[in-house]
């Protein structure tokens, strides 16, 4: 009698199928589902109102506590998101819109009055 060394199953029996149907030595035997173009489709993003997001970032780092005007400051002029919170999805938000979209809210909402 033969000494027989177990050998442990590396494929399932389903690759071992695939692998006996000779799929690698004939790459032009293709599935039947990929015979046909794919397409993918990106939705638009919708344009967000500045002023909108500047007002739901400023409520959402008030409630956690945090002062919004050194906040804000502070990710405008470095550009770094982790200075806004991320509760309420503030920082997704805030990134949606340029920063200069933003000053520029900021600047002519501060100055409309003058002219």
């Amino acid at each position: 009698m033969e000494n027989i060394i177990p050998v442990p199953q590396l494929l399932s029996e389903r690759e071992v199928a695939f692998l006996a149907e000779d799929n690698f030595a004939n790459p032009l035997n293709k599935r039947p589902e990929m015979e046909e173009t794919m397409s993918f489709n990106v939705r638009k993003e919708e344009d967000l109102n500045p002023s909108d997001v500047l007002l739901a970032v400023y409520a959402a780092l008030r409630e956690k506590g945090y002062n919004p005007i050194n906040q804000l400051v502070g990710y405008l002029i470095s550009g770094d998101p982790a200075y806004i919170t991320s509760h309420k999805q503030a920082r997704s938000l805030i990134r949606r819109v340029e920063r200069d979209d933003l000053i520029e809210e900021l600047v002519s909402h501060y100055l409309k009055d003058i002219k």
